[in-house]
């Protein structure tokens, strides 16, 4: 399955950074499952480009990492870092709700 996709700042940029922790949690290597990733990576380098860390953690092989965060339905984006931790259920594929769920843009 997917591992971890570290990100790192620029040399210049790494006092102004702040760090984003992602983890998202999935189930195998599903078309909802990649989608997810996808749509993630996508929204992560169009927004955060260099601040952030993903780790994704397929539960088919680590069942027992769904308690320390609840996870209850697949496939779930936690945020960690910043604070407060934010989950958001599902594919990703909504740009919007997504962005509105890292709260890197506001309600309308």
């Amino acid at each position: 399955m997917m591992k971890t996709t570290p990100q790192s700042p620029s040399p210049s940029s790494t006092t102004a950074v702040k760090a984003w922790e992602l983890r998202l949690y999935v189930a195998g290597q599903t078309a909802r499952s990649l989608a997810a990733f996808e749509n993630l990576k996508k929204i992560c380098e169009e927004h955060l480009a260099g601040q952030y860390h993903i780790e994704v953690i397929d539960l088919l092989e680590q069942p027992q990492l769904a308690r320390g965060d609840q996870i209850i339905a697949l496939p779930t984006l936690v945020r960690k870092l910043p604070v407060p931790i934010r989950k958001i259920i599902g594919d990703l594929s909504n740009t919007e709700r997504v962005l509105v769920g890292l709260d890197l843009r506001p309600r309308a």
